[in-house]
């Protein structure tokens, strides 16, 4: 016994000498409660499964008693493969790595008969058909749409545990935008929970199966003394993402125990429409006093220029997520800047990317390390035209574009078909991949790739249906037929496609938890990014806490990228149209002086017409090419001659005053415009409403303040 306890803590140490000083520190961390911070890139998979590996090298708990879960079949099959690599996965009596939901329903599957008894239940492949009955009924649209949006927000009530009953009260208190009249929505969420429960037994949805899972363990006593002999420890990947009711299956299982370690940033919450929250990770260490804190904060994923925006992007969010951000520290070699371009209209923009994709693609970067990132899919169509004009192969993740497709409709009907013969067999594993290759095959699936570029569209997607197959057969040995075509119905549903050799084409939210070797960020205008909803007709901010989540969004896509970052906007939407459109307010003070994009033009008229004049900076003369040049009057090589102490005094009159109007502190003055002011010192009106940034409205709210402040600081010197 000491012989192999001695071999385990060698073994073990050896693991430990592939981490860094922090990795080292939340794997080492003593049983009990661990949150672990971890940015982006900063090997937070790695740290996870060798901390696994060090509990059970060190006797803390057997493997079979680990149960680990994340959100997403690609980030549970990761986790696999690497405990795999660590002797510790993959097998009968090994841990555990699954999706809530995978765990949820092998655990119902297990205690149904004790707790239900023989009523049959079954899996729904899909929600839409009983959402349209409910839809019908309630008087409303039975369109995809609509369907989609009903859909969506009966799982965020669920996933809220916000019951039927409960849905309008609840909106109406938390002022939440319904996609209808939250009366209708209620009447539709009620129809479809009854319509589910028949004669012939239950159907279920997947949040069903977390809500079951929680009530049996909740309510049964013996259920839930087995289950807890059974698992004794948990890891939660993606903690920021969970909601109330993952948190309540969650509670169930740790029961009165504490053997839980959380993995999360705060500061990539971005799935709130769902029900996520970032709550239970935030107040993580209030409800566990004694838990173990660790910060990962070295990024191995991107260039040190990837990093240091991804850094600034972030740095500008405010609120309690903000108060958590990591500070990133770039450990990979220098790469290229990112770069920033702005265009007339959307199909010069997605034009341009084309071509910069295919200058990649010609240095060889691999089409399918290359992605376009948007806001809404609705986006996607101008870079779907575009790529295929250049003869580009693609793919749309996260959006309708690869199950709409003819094909894979085709092959979907195919292995419908195949799956109602009486005459199929029992096929499972390797044999059920082979199986759909012989389906697909009559629809053109062959072992080369055709030549033309439709014909190489066509033959991608019945590949990846075959790859597919095999990824999931490769985490489940006994998926079938039917189970495999319920997982297709579940992912065309959820907008998730299967890799393709290509371009991709995501949305933001897509994109979570992907990286590429090149990002192309487009789009970044205000009332795309952020969205219009979180606007006011006037641009004003109309919901703050909704308007940093579009923040993180953009943190998350500039972090996707490992080494070549592009970052676009356009001023119209079609092409020839009226240049209304600005740059994400995001993007201020992130585009250098030197980039083309950063120049600001404003016009001024002669006999000639037209001109574009820069403003010039105010110590040297020479124009300014970017917005916190322009605010400040200066060129950021300049001196800045800035007064500290009246810069003091400004803030602090500036918090004041906000507190004072229940305001954030940047919607009085931002920081730029308070350090211009403290530069420049103006001494009336006139003066201070030169300073970008001031208009008549906020002269005549806070001018008096200011100028009595400066004119006091001017008196005391």
């Amino acid at each position: 016994m000491e012989r192999v306890t001695a071999a385990a803590t060698q073994q073990d140490e050896l693991r430990l000498d592939e981490l860094d000083a922090e990795q080292a520190a939340a794997v080492r961390a003593p049983r009990g409660p661990v949150c672990v911070l971890a940015g982006a890139g900063t090997g937070k998979t790695r740290t996870i499964t060798h901390r696994i590996a060090h509990l059970v090298s060190a006797g803390h708990v057997k493997a079979d008693q680990v149960l680990s879960v994340t959100f997403t079949a690609r980030a549970a099959g990761e986790l696999r493969g690497r405990l795999r690599a660590l002797g510790l996965g993959g097998e009968a009596g090994q841990v555990q790595a699954r999706t809530f939901h995978a765990a949820a329903l092998r655990q119902l599957k297990y205690f149904w008969p004790q707790v239900v008894g023989d009523v049959p239940w079954r899996l729904i492949d899909s929600k839409f058909p009983i959402v349209a009955q409910a839809a019908g009924r309630a008087g409303l649209s039975t369109d995809t749409e609509t369907l989609r949006d009903l859909s969506s927000e009966i799982e965020w009530a669920k996933g809220s545990l916000i019951a039927p009953e409960d849905y309008a009260a609840t909106v109406a208190r938390i002022q939440r935008d319904a996609p209808y009249e939250a009366s209708k929505v209620a009447a539709v969420y009620s129809a479809y929970e009854k319509l589910k429960t028949s004669a012939d037994g239950l159907l279920l949805d997947f949040d069903d199966l977390l809500l079951h899972t929680a009530a049996a363990l909740e309510d049964y006593p013996s259920v839930a003394e087995e289950f807890r002999g059974r698992y004794r420890c948990f890891v939660v990947d993606e903690y920021q993402d969970v909601t109330p009711l993952q948190q309540r299956v969650l509670d169930a299982w740790l029961g009165e125990r504490d053997d839980l370690t959380v993995v999360g940033d705060a500061n990539q919450t971005i799935y709130s429409f769902t029900g996520a929250s970032p709550t239970f990770l935030l107040d993580f260490s209030r409800r566990f006093p004694e838990a173990t804190v660790v910060r990962l904060e070295r990024d191995y994923r991107s260039t040190p220029q990837v990093v240091s925006l991804a850094n600034r992007v972030i740095g500008a969010a405010r609120g309690r997520i903000a108060g958590t951000r990591l500070q990133l520290i770039g450990q990979r070699a220098d790469g290229p800047e990112p770069v920033f371009a702005e265009y007339d209209d959307e199909p010069a923009e997605a034009t341009a990317v084309a071509k910069a994709i295919a200058k990649l693609l010609g240095k060889g970067v691999p089409a399918a390390e290359i992605a376009v990132l948007y806001r809404i899919n609705a986006q996607s169509e101008a870079y779907e035209q575009a790529l295929t004009e250049a003869g580009i192969p693609f793919q749309v993740r996260g959006g309708e574009g690869f199950f709409a497709r003819t094909e894979v409709r085709q092959a979907v009907q195919a292995l419908r078909q195949a799956a109602a013969r009486d005459d199929l067999p029992d096929v499972r594993g390797a044999d059920l991949v082979t199986l759909v290759r012989a389906v697909l095959a009559k629809l053109g699936l062959t072992n080369e790739e055709p030549a033309g570029v439709q014909a190489r569209e066509r033959w991608s997607s019945l590949v990846a249906l075959v790859q597919l197959t095999e990824e999931l057969t490769g985490h489940d040995a006994d998926l079938e037929l039917t189970g495999l075509l319920r997982e297709l119905a579940a992912r065309a549903e959820a907008r998730h496609p299967p890799t393709v050799q290509g371009v991709t084409l995501a949305s933001l939210h897509a994109a979570k938890g992907l990286e590429w070797d090149a990002v192309f960020l487009v789009g970044l205008a205000d009332g795309t990014l952020p969205i219009q909803h979180v606007l006011g007709p006037d641009g004003s901010v109309a919901d703050e806490a909704s308007l940093e989540e579009e923040r993180r969004l953009l943190y998350v896509g500039v972090t996707r990228a490992r080494e070549h970052l592009h970052l676009s906007w356009a001023l119209a939407r079609s092409e020839g149209g009226r240049k209304v459109r600005r740059r994400s307010r995001f993007l201020i003070g992130l585009v250098p002086d030197d980039s083309p994009a950063s120049r600001i033009a404003q016009h001024t008229t002669d006999r000639r017409g037209p001109k574009r004049v820069h403003p010039t900076c105010r110590v040297c003369g020479r124009p300014l090419l970017n917005t916190q040049a322009t605010m400040l009057g200066r060129c950021s090589r300049c001196p800045a001659d800035v007064d500290p102490e009246l810069l003091t005094a400004l803030q602090e009159w500036r918090r004041e005053k906000a507190d004072e109007l229940k305001l954030p502190h940047f919607v009085v003055f931002s920081d730029t415009t308070l350090t211009a002011i403290a530069e420049q010192r103006p001494a009336d009106d006139r003066a201070l409403v030169a300073i970008p940034g001031i208009g008549a409205k906020k002269l005549q709210t806070y001018g008096a303040d200011v100028l009595a402040i400066v004119r006091s600081r001017i008196r005391n010197q």
